[in-house]
């Protein structure tokens, strides 16, 4: 078990099992607080990404959202993986001491506006859970509460030290518009070259939209001429669905692009539709203004701290470089100082080229971190030496602002999305030994922590979930389960299953968390500190270090890790700065073995962190 520098372990409590009915507030652990809210900047937190649905039933009165009907009308089933099962902001916010108690400091939830409860055709149904099917953005959907629930949640969470950040939606809404000619062509992408707006139906077609001056002309008259949708497809909405968005100028059907799905590469990432979703013109002054409104209201009326964009990539550039201003803007005047603002871009690739790329074009501020995930999948699985987390790592000096920017990266393991950490790591090593799996679990929780950028949590990975897949089957329940497909699984460092809720702050994962988390928190080189990587194995499992330096209060931190089944041990540069080397956390060597050298002991899979003293 890895030990904490100067008293800072958190005292760790017993678990509290919830029965069913409403939810009671869990005892405060105890655990080192944060600095306040407004001291915090972006580097400092320690984020917890969760999916209320599946977290805690607080109030099973709304599991059905008001909506009278069976599972297709209302959406809820907790037995089918696709549908609601009962998780809401109630519940949420009486487990804010079961995350704290791991050392969080910021809570990323998946979208909570009203959502379409069912979509999708016949035997391919499935339910808003998720959040990301949204009808209305001004609303909590009343799967998860009320506007007043939302509100009392964030208060909660702020009186704990504990910021917000918001999942939001600009790309899409649910799937509301048909097209006429749609079945027949397979809704398949037809592009501006084939169907331009000047005509219906392509070149050939009948003329439309006369003095129209194309989509790269960001002028309000100009996009008055774009009056007739019906460029490439026909759009039609059903009599049922005509108003059912909000605000009310979502369901103008001129305000979506109206080309078919999207195939992901090329024109079509933008403007197509994202598995049916109706996707918006956001090109458009009138949605560039009405995105600006939703969202700002949101930071007026509540206080968030931030927003993890969604479908980042699929928006134009032009939209992010006004909404991104805009929103901090909002946020200052509302006295928030900090607030952090990161996009999806995704891809399954351990390189930063891809995020830097978008972020550089679009002016966004940060990204998730999708290379480092993956680098951290391949590395502590075994599947690729440490030579990769190393080039990985020298890549963030082509961030925008350099390597500076990587330290407000959201990093994570696994998500919602494509799967978790835990199941990457058993089928990238080939085996699922159960001593050999935890230890390399706690190694990629470790990399997350101590390597530069914002380490993220996903729900449940505290708890050893492991899922099976990724999308649906990556989104146990933190509550008992009724899902076959979930609780067919051994949970990782534990003998449990998703069977019966997980709320065990003696897991060991969620133990391994806390720790890392306050060691975190104590050293601002950990949090702030600039890499420079001193050690790697080039072509085999074995030893990765780095050194990293916090240029305002000059502390160094040598981190190391060993991915290999065997102990190693090291002689490793350090800085010729270094007169003394003192534990943070893990067992460090008691003195620097020369100056600019130290001897790093490691055993199978162990990491350590060592402060290197400066008589500066």
């Amino acid at each position: 078990m890895t030990r904490i520098f100067a008293g800072i372990v958190a005292a760790l409590w017993a678990s509290t099992a919830l029965a069913g009915g409403p939810v009671a507030p869990v005892a405060a652990p105890a655990m080192p607080p944060a600095p306040p809210i407004a001291e915090r900047g972006l580097e400092d937190e320690i984020i917890y990404f969760v999916l209320p649905d599946r977290f805690e039933n607080g109030d099973p009165r709304n599991d059905r959202g008001g909506i009278k009907g069976g599972a297709f009308d209302h959406g809820f089933d907790p037995a089918h993986k696709g549908f609601y099962h009962g998780g809401d902001l109630k519940g949420l916010t009486a487990r804010l001491d079961y995350i704290q108690g791991m050392g969080v400091t910021a809570i990323w939830f998946a979208p909570v506006f009203k959502n379409k409860p069912v979509q999708g055709k016949p035997g391919e149904e499935s339910a808003g859970y998720h959040g990301y099917w949204v009808t209305d953005f001004t609303s909590v959907d009343p799967h998860f509460g009320t506007n007043a629930e939302f509100k009392a949640f964030v208060d909660a969470a702020h009186a704990r030290g504990m910021k917000v950040y918001m999942d939001i939606i600009t790309n899409h809404t649910a799937d509301v518009i048909d097209y006429v000619e749609g079945e027949a062509a397979g809704y398949a992408y037809r592009s501006k070259g084939e169907y331009p707006y000047s005509r219906r139906g392509g070149p050939d077609g009948a003329a439309i939209n006369p003095g129209f001056a194309g989509d790269d002309i960001a002028d309000s008259a100009n996009w008055e001429r774009l009056s007739d949708p019906t460029f490439a497809y026909t759009p039609v909405v059903r009599e049922a669905e005509r108003n059912v968005k909000v605000p009310a100028w979502l369901n103008d059907v001129t305000l979506y692009h109206n080309r078919g799905n999207s195939h992901w590469i090329g024109e079509s990432s933008v403007y197509g539709d994202f598995s049916g979703l109706d996707d918006l013109a956001t090109e458009h002054p009138r949605v560039v203004a009405g995105m600006i409104d939703i969202f700002g209201s949101w930071i007026d009326d509540y206080g968030i701290d931030g927003f993890r964009i969604d479908t980042a990539k699929h928006v134009n550039p032009q939209f992010w470089q006004a909404f991104v201003p805009a929103m901090l803007a909002r946020a200052k005047a509302k006295g928030i100082d900090h607030f952090h603002i990161f996009g999806e871009i995704a891809f399954e690739e351990p390189t930063a080229t891809l995020a830097a790329q978008v972020m550089a074009e679009s002016d966004l501020p940060y990204a998730l971190d999708m290379g480092f995930a993956k680098a951290a999948q391949l590395v502590a699985s075994g599947k690729a030496p440490p030579r990769l987390m190393a080039e990985f790592l020298q890549q963030d000096a082509i961030y925008p602002g350099g390597p500076g920017t990587a330290l407000g990266l959201p990093t994570f393991l696994g998500n919602h999305d494509f799967g978790r950490f835990s199941m990457f790591v058993r089928e990238m090593s080939g085996s699922d030994e159960p001593e050999t799996l935890l230890s390399r679990v706690k190694l990629g929780h470790a990399m997350m922590f101590l390597l530069r950028g914002v380490p993220t949590v996903y729900y449940g990975d505290e708890q050893g979930f492991i899922s099976d897949g990724n999308d649906q089957l990556a989104r146990e329940d933190m509550f008992a389960s009724r899902v076959a497909v979930y609780n067919d699984n051994l949970l990782v460092g534990t003998n449990a299953t998703t069977a019966q809720s997980n709320f065990d702050p003696a897991h060991p994962l969620y133990r391994l968390i806390g720790e890392l988390a306050a060691a975190r928190t104590a050293s601002p080189a950990l949090r702030r500190g600039l890499t420079t990587v001193r050690a790697f194995d080039e072509t085999a499992p074995g030893l990765l270090v780095v050194e990293r330096d916090d240029p305002e209060t000059g502390q160094r931190v040598l981190i190391a890790f060993n991915t290999s089944a065997t102990g190693l041990s090291r002689h490793v540069e350090v800085s010729y700065r270094a007169a003394g080397i003192a534990p943070l956390l893990g067992e460090c060597p008691s003195t620097l073995a020369a100056p600019g050298a130290a001897l790093i002991t490691l055993p199978a899979f162990g990491f350590v962190a060592c402060i290197l003293e400066t008589d500066e």
